[in-house]
């Protein structure tokens, strides 16, 4: 066997991996339309990706309509988009591998274009996040001023996961990972800059935890603590991120997911910036990896900015049990083969990340297709 760190096996929760790469969740926007459906094209991308025992976890996925905050992105919460998904995890386990899916909502990062009956979207409390979003037509506007969630109404998106999670187990998925990063609605709850709110979900680190904790408990009923992941972003700045405690946030929300003996623990290292292809890393970010993984249990994935040599250092020193990377994977479907051999990768065109047909998509050859052509 070889003694390469990223291709060891790993056991994460309920399925056992023969390798350590894993493929981060990248939002496309390609679902048929109309109903945000996936498709045969999204099942032959999910399909070229897969591999002997390796880990997928696909795009971000809206787990209702209010949940929705950008065009063209999946649901899974319709019979259409749940149907739409099981050709997905049958091209994925057709070759052996296993898939996640992201479950998603956006809370303030949304436009009412997007949301029902031309609602506001909803959030925390009424604090728009600064800079600009997209609408239903692609036109480029200010964020709006959300509607801060009445208290009611929290219960029922934690169902809304919940329900999400069990659809998922119709589709066929593997089990599911909760967005709790990147400034969306369950990161919104937790972080102060988002979260001014006097109640049971406001004010105290545990208060602001609520929902998250809630939610995991939630999907845990519904599916099986071995069959969830939990994503999140220390220190992320994404969406107009910000917050007063620092490491004490992250402290409390992880130990609280350890608690619970989930799958997997998927954290996004603060240095890098996926918006940009040219931004150097923050070699001054702090360390998440290395701040966080004593406190989880189970297993613990890094992302961020990864190259396959910083890659298996981070394993190798046991700063984190696998490595999940985002546009290499975009442009290398068969990205595992090619760190195992030291072969080049094929750069990305940024241009086809969204929206679109098959450029950019499913037209990027493996090693042996090049080779062949």
């Amino acid at each position: 066997m070889s003694n390469d760190p990223l291709f060891q096996p790993l056991k994460v929760g309920a399925i056992e991996l023969s390798h350590r790469v894993v493929m981060a969740p990248l939002t496309r926007m390609r679902a048929a339309q109309p109903g945000d459906i996936p498709n045969a094209l999204n099942a032959e991308y999910y399909g070229q990706r897969a591999s002997k025992g390796g880990l997928l976890i696909t795009e971000a996925t809206d787990i209702t309509a209010q949940a929705h905050g950008y065009p063209l992105v999946p649901g899974i919460y319709t019979p259409a988009q749940i149907e739409g998904w099981r050709a997905v995890t049958n091209a994925v386990h057709a070759k052996g591998g296993f898939i996640f899916t992201q479950l998603w909502h956006v809370g303030r990062i949304s436009h009412s274009s997007m949301q029902p009956h031309g609602a506001l979207p909803v959030a925390p409390s009424a604090v728009p996040a600064s800079g600009t979003h997209m609408t239903a037509a692609f036109e480029t506007v200010p964020f709006e001023t959300p509607r801060a969630l009445e208290i009611h109404e929290l219960a029922d998106i934690v169902a809304d996961f919940a329900q999400a999670a069990e659809n998922a187990r119709i589709a066929g998925f593997d089990g599911v990972e909760v967005h709790g990063a990147n400034g969306y609605l369950l990161d919104q709850f937790l972080r102060t800059g988002s979260n001014k709110r006097s109640d049971r979900y406001g004010g105290s680190i545990e208060n602001r935890a609520r929902l998250l904790l809630e939610v995991v408990d939630a999907v845990i009923e519904s599916i099986g603590a071995n069959r969830v992941g939990v994503r999140l972003s220390p220190w992320g700045s994404f969406n107009d991120m910000h917050d007063d405690d620092g490491s004490l946030l992250w402290e409390f929300v992880i130990s609280e997911l350890d608690k619970r003996d989930i799958a997997y623990l998927h954290v996004i290292e603060p240095r890098s910036d996926f918006t940009s292809d040219s931004a150097p890393l923050d070699a001054s970010a702090p360390d998440a990896a290395a701040s966080f993984k004593a406190l989880f249990r189970g297993a613990f994935i890094s992302a961020g900015g990864y190259l396959p040599d910083t890659a298996r250092a981070t394993v190798g020193e046991g700063k984190a049990d696998a490595i999940a990377f985002g546009r290499p994977f975009i442009s290398n479907p068969d990205l595992p083969e090619r760190i195992r051999l030291g072969a080049e990768l094929t750069p990305h065109d940024r241009s086809t990340f969204y929206g679109g047909g098959r450029e950019g998509y499913t037209d990027y050859p493996t090693m042996h297709q090049a080779v062949e052509a």
